[in-house]
């Protein structure tokens, strides 16, 4: 079956090169891995004390981060490597400053992984929720490096809980210990014979609740927010925009709308200002513009959105309209903000739990949409129940970094 997995793994490798000839994404994705290789030559040196950590993307890395930080403090004489496996995430991150190398991880190959290691050569590695290279992992162990699951997470679709995936489920013997996020993942490690798993909770947590440190500060969302309620539509879709629009355009004068699209492409936005009949300003168009006059902004760039969550009266949080599903609930929960979300979120635990403790309403059309960001406006004593509960959920839940911390060596 490996055998399968190592041809499965080069045909895509040759379908991706030819894709990429029209696709940008893709182009990203190959062309970025061309130079690995080179670059891990040029900047890891075989004296350099090493410790790897990978993330599918930016999600993924988001998570690991508070793990990282913390690394970095124990071992400050080690330089820290990061791969990412998507544009998605090495695009935004290639220029962090929490690691001293960023690079695609190349294909999970026998020979990259070993060329990879050999390189690298980490004294421990780090791989976040739910990546699983087979390679990577044979030769992780082999080389009987220290390998930690960060933030794991575990489900019965996976291959692992399969008939068929024994050769999945001999990989897992190369973690030393499984950092999972509830206790069904242990349970489901567990069954396949595993006594190395420990419930240490999701560091995304540590990560939002950090953000509550920071200079959340911006001076045009002050002028723009002049001392009224504003509702912050993070991450929309257009089927979310849809909805959000008929309730915007007959929403009482004195609220004000910062809407932060998922798509910021010059016609996506140019669509969603369409609907709109509201006075409406866009981030890119701010300047020599008194923003206090303007009862909704659109903000057509990336990075601002967590920032302009701390000036939220409401939430509402998108994709819960589409697949996967919806985005990020969290950040907006750790400064203790009502939050509204689409139907499709059963995927997300941190959202089926906060649903069920009332923090998080779901909606389903303009009709329920309307009579919540109503009560959460109007009915004070409502409001400051469902905000009590958002930020105790984030604070209740902090302290997964910490226990990581004090089993790894």
């Amino acid at each position: 079956m490996l055998f399968l997995y190592n041809a499965a793994v080069y045909t895509a490798g040759f379908f991706l090169r030819i894709i990429a000839l029209f696709s940008p994404k893709i182009k990203l994705f190959v062309e970025g891995r061309k130079n690995v290789f080179s670059i891990l030559k040029d900047k890891i040196k075989p004296e350099d004390q090493t410790i790897w950590f990978h993330s599918a993307s930016l999600g993924e890395y988001e998570q690991g981060l508070p793990v990282i930080e913390k690394i970095k403090e124990k071992y400050p004489s080690h330089k820290i490597i990061v791969t990412f496996f998507s544009p998605s995430g090495y695009e935004v991150r290639k220029n962090n400053t929490v690691a001293d190398v960023t690079v695609y991880l190349p294909l999970d190959t026998k020979s990259n992984a070993k060329k990879f290691l050999k390189l690298v050569h980490p004294e421990l590695a780090f791989f976040i929720k739910y990546e699983f290279w087979l390679n990577y992992l044979n030769e992780l162990e082999k080389n009987k490096i220290p390998t930690y699951l960060i933030s794991g997470i575990f489900r019965e679709s996976q291959m692992f809980f399969k008939w068929y995936g024994g050769f999945y489920r001999k990989a897992l013997t190369a973690f030393t210990y499984f950092f999972v996020q509830n206790e069904k993942s242990k349970q489901m490690i567990e069954g396949l014979g595993f006594k190395n798993a420990v419930v240490s909770g999701d560091t995304r947590f540590d990560r939002v609740n950090a953000i509550l440190e920071r200079d959340n500060s911006l001076d045009f969302i002050e002028n723009f927010k002049n001392n009224q309620p504003v509702i912050v539509i993070g991450s929309s879709w257009p089927k979310d925009e849809m909805i959000l629009a008929e309730y915007i355009n007959q929403a009482p004068d004195d609220v004000k709308f910062i809407i932060a699209p998922h798509n910021i492409k010059a016609e996506q936005i140019e669509n969603l200002k369409s609907q709109i009949t509201k006075s409406t300003v866009l981030f890119s168009k701010k300047e020599n513009h008194d923003l206090s006059k303007y009862a909704v902004l659109i903000v057509d760039t990336v990075g601002l959105l967590t920032k302009i969550y701390s000036y939220g009266t409401i939430a509402y949080v998108g994709g819960g309209f589409g697949n996967p599903g919806i985005h990020n609930i969290l950040e907006p929960a750790t400064f203790g903000i009502p939050i509204v979300i689409g139907p499709n979120y059963s995927n997300f635990a941190e959202a089926v739990t906060l649903v069920q403790l009332n923090g998080c309403t779901v909606i389903s059309n303009t009709t329920e949409l309307k009579n919540i960001l109503d009560q959460l406006l109007f009915d004070k004593s409502f409001y400051i129940e469902k905000s009590k509960i958002c930020s105790s959920f984030i604070q209740n839940n902090k302290g997964a970094s910490e226990t990581i911390m004090k089993i790894v060596s």
